[in-house]
């Protein structure tokens, strides 16, 4: 409008020189830069070629190479030249030149840009697909098995032999014996019944790890008593009980994976507050003020004394004494606090003291983010009982969406999981990913400590430099916490999803999908869901000792039988070590889907399961785990039965399939007997006389035998109180080993 009114636009002069004076230099500047930065973008586009996925396969193929690539370089120079054109009408009259060189540039792009691709995909690429992308299928194959580190799988051929005897089995114990029956879910369940103790505990998951108890190598469940607020009664819900009272949890619970008592119950190694151990494992410290339900801020060593734990009918107090927490020790650092949590009564509260801590991001996902936002980080964050402590370990992994050839996560339908929802690293364009940190996080004072698991990552390398302390070598790592040490869940689920795919090395059965697998199904609740990874003890054949590993089987993609399975190891330098096993595909082996089938075909096991459906009961079947015992397999499914109007499910009934047979006992050992033949059996211990054992466990005096019953009984009544029905159990068993003594001793 300006160049209108002085009159340096004149419509009258025609489309040749209608622009003169200043309005003609302001235009043609502008053009002329906004082509050099075109030309810019052109030569910029070159290298995200190499991320392109409009062909066979993801990154640069042939018509990015003979095509894109030339168009880019191209446009680039064509551009520039417009550009010049623009600067060169400067000192020519009339406005000609440069609408000759937009005109010459639409023209390239359409036809450089637009149709000679096209063209070259179409008529020339896809008639011999195959042939003139072999090179770039091989690119993309090499480069996404380095991505995923499925470059250093160690493939084995497994022959699945049928050769089990009970000799083996007995040979293989450490293996059997710590065969994983309870589900996570049926136990947190369980858990939740017999240990929560009181309405405001909870146990937020049931995690899976292993211990050296009483001189065994063990598979345990652990599961975290944490306090979240949010379960007080509503009108225990104000601002003292929430951030003065209420600041902790209590202890964990821990049973074996494999054990129940007779009421179908788990047996527990460590319970009950404050905790009870019956093996060699302490908790000296078992208050947990940083967890996965600690949402809420809180204050410490304030005036009122802590919530500690039920003790009969009365509460014992705590006072914080760990280094966790902010102190508030000044009026500014109250006045901050006040404002930033939008709360005037941390200003004025008269409960505070100059000891008073604020603690804050206890939530420990949360913890972690703030300290490194630039991981991404494991969905499953579990606890370990470390020299006396509780100690939330979670892995840390680095992850980008810019490697190139590497084929993204969630890109194609057929390498899209069922088990890909909750996966953080499934977030769009993912595709390179490494375990890189594993941090540790004490729950009593919410101290951080990062290990940097693979120095070799060029991520970690640079956000080591960035920031120099952050990270400790994984060298100073103690073996306290390396014994605890897992491979995640998470990026072994994403390796076994890529390498159904990419296991396929040679390009033309990759580009056929010929040998395409997945992961083996089964229903739960009525929905059909992906067999998850799992962890269990037993040794590989090609290892000297039973390692804690993660495996998943595979079955091709259209079919139900087992082809191979994966395995990730978690001890010592075998950490992180992926080995595959493939079945002989000449033979049959029967896959989880074929097995369930045959269980449900079995008419003593379907009548069971129905006639206990019919009786007010819920069936729940567990998971059906595949076990290698030296180069055969075994597979193991439990039976939980639940009452309908009950939270408590009972492990009833354990089903194993061997071979052609199919069984279903009370205990696994019975199945097996079944199965095998009963185990021989142990000697006789050759050191107390059995004659002798009553008197060595019970007292000899009529006085104290009645102390010793009333004792016994008042400890069944408190575990009555508490809910805790294996305690209960047994001193009603010690009573009445009490009663009979007294029997004896007053005919």
């Amino acid at each position: 409008t300006v160049y209108t009114l002085k009159g340096e636009v004149r419509p009258e002069r025609g489309w040749k020189y209608f622009l003169t004076g200043e309005a003609k230099a302001h235009l043609c500047l502008l053009l002329a830069a906004i082509a050099v930065v075109l030309a810019a973008g052109f030569w910029l586009d070159r290298f995200s070629l190499l991320y392109s996925d409009s062909g066979v396969i993801f990154g640069a193929g042939y018509t990015d190479v003979h095509a894109r690539l030339q168009a880019y370089w191209l446009m680039g120079f064509v551009t520039l030249a417009v550009a010049v054109l623009f600067v060169v009408a400067l000192t020519r009259s009339g406005f000609s030149l440069p609408i000759f060189g937009i005109v010459i540039y639409l023209g390239v792009l359409v036809l450089v840009n637009g149709l000679y691709p096209w063209f070259q995909q179409n008529f020339v690429v896809e008639p011999n697909e195959l042939t003139i992308e072999r090179p770039y299928i091989e690119h993309n194959i090499a480069f996404t098995r380095q991505a995923y580190s499925l470059d250093s799988v160690t493939s084995e051929p497994f022959p699945a032999q049928n050769n089990l005897t009970r000799a083996v089995i007995e040979t293989n114990s450490a293996t059997v014996d710590n065969i994983r029956l309870w589900d996570y879910a049926p136990l947190l369940s369980t858990y939740k019944q017999l240990q929560e103790i009181r309405l405001y505990y909870n146990f937020e998951d049931v995690d899976i790890d292993r211990y050296t108890l009483n001189g065994d190598y063990r598979q345990v469940s652990l599961s975290a008593r944490e306090l979240p607020v949010e379960q007080l009664p509503p009108e225990a819900q104000n601002w003292i009980n929430r951030q003065l009272k209420f600041t902790h949890g209590f202890g964990a619970v821990m049973s074996p994976v494999n054990q129940i008592t007779p009421n179908g119950l788990p047996e527990f190694f460590i319970r009950n507050v404050p905790p009870d151990s019956s093996v060699d494992l302490s908790l000296d410290q078992p208050r947990i003020y940083y967890g996965e339900s600690t949402r809420n801020y809180i204050f410490t060593g304030a005036n009122t004394d802590e919530f500690d734990y039920p003790q009969g009918d009365t509460n014992a107090a705590y006072r914080y004494t760990g280094a966790g927490g902010v102190p508030l020790n000044s009026w500014i650092k109250r006045l901050a606090y006040a404002y930033d949590l939008g709360n005037f009564r941390v200003l004025i509260s008269n409960y505070f003291s100059p000891d008073t801590r604020i603690h804050y991001h206890r939530l420990i996902t949360d913890r972690v983010r703030q300290v490194a936002p630039f991981l991404t980080f494991d969905t499953d964050p579990y606890p370990a009982i470390i020299d006396g402590r509780i100690k939330w370990i979670l892995d840390g992994y680095t992850s980008s969406d810019r490697y190139p050839y590497s084929e993204p996560l969630n890109r194609r339908d057929d390498l899209i999981s069922l088990v890909d929802s909750s996966n953080p690293l499934m977030r769009d364009g993912v595709n390179y990913i490494r375990d890189a940190v594993k941090v540790f996080i004490d729950a009593y004072d919410g101290t951080l400590d990062l290990y940097a698991r693979d120095p070799d990552d060029p991520l970690l390398a640079t956000y080591g430099r960035i920031f120099p302390n952050l990270f400790k070598p994984i060298d100073e790592l103690p073996a306290s916490y390396r014994d605890h040490l897992r491979y995640p869940q998470d990026i072994f689920t994403v390796q076994a999803q890529m390498y159904r795919a990419y296991h396929m090395e040679n390009p033309e059965v990759f580009y056929n999908r010929e040998d395409l697998w997945r992961f083996p199904e089964h229903e739960e609740d009525g929905a059909t869901e992906a067999m998850e990874p799992y962890y269990i003890i037993m040794k590989l054949p090609r290892l000297e000792r039973e390692e804690f590993l993660q495996i998943l089987p595979f079955t091709p993609a259209n079919r139900d039988n087992m082809i191979a399975w994966m395995a990730g190891g978690s001890d010592g330098d075998n950490y992180g070590r992926l080995l595959l096993y493939e079945f002989p595909k000449q033979e049959l082996v029967f896959g989880p889907t074929q097995i369930e089938a045959r269980i449900s075909q079995t008419p003593e096991i379907s009548e069971q399961l129905t006639l206990w459906s019919q009786q007010g009961s819920g069936v729940i079947r567990g998971t059906l785990l595949v076990i290698p015992v030296e180069q055969s397999l075994l597979y193991v499914q439990p039976i939980y039965l639940r009452a309908d109007q009950g939270e408590l499910p009972e492990l009833r009934r354990v089903i194993v399939a061997y071979n052609d047979r199919v069984v279903m006992r009370e205990t696994l050992e019975q199945s097996l007997d079944a199965i095998f033949g009963e185990a021989s059996a142990p000697p006789p211990p050759a050191t107390v006389p059995e004659a002798t054992a009553p008197s060595a466990t019970l007292p000899s005096t009529t006085a104290d035998l009645v102390q010793a019953a009333l004792e016994a009984y008042q400890t069944g009544q408190q575990a009555l109180q508490q809910g805790d029905w294996q305690r209960y159990g047994d001193a009603q068993q010690q009573l009445e080993s009490i009663l009979q003594q007294l029997n004896q001793q007053n005919p």
